[in-house]
């Protein structure tokens, strides 16, 4: 997947945080489930590992998106994450059904290899 050696910052956040951000960086003025903030390109020199860029959750959509699909909040809260690690190594599941699907497989794989499966949401 390409990302050996990397760093990932995870924030977890509430919705007026989240929402800041949403309208910050994306000029949408509503909370979301998860942002991705990828830091750059190319290859660290040294031994550095290459930062992959930040993760934003919000605890409290997610837990309100569990109270309507009767869903647990800690494995939502986690495929949330692993959905913007994703973004950050270059996936994308908007404007493509194709890409939708890739991604979707690849973060299925993801979840089940935390222990996780969709079931288990």
């Amino acid at each position: 997947m390409g990302c050996r050696g990397c760093e990932l910052s995870v924030l977890l956040v509430d919705d007026p945080q989240i929402r800041q951000m949403n309208r910050s960086y994306r000029g949408i003025d509503r909370p979301t489930n998860v942002l991705a903030f990828g830091m750059g390109q190319g290859t660290p020199a040294g031994e550095q590992p290459r930062v992959l860029g930040d993760v934003a959750v919000s605890v409290e959509t997610a837990s309100r998106e569990c109270s309507q699909w009767g869903h647990r909040v800690q494995p939502h809260v986690l495929y949330l994450a692993l959905h913007g690690l994703l973004h950050l190594l270059g996936y994308d599941d908007e404007g493509s059904v194709r890409r939708a699907r890739q991604m979707n497989a690849v973060l299925e794989e993801l979840f089940l290899a935390c222990g996780c499966a969709q079931g288990s949401l």
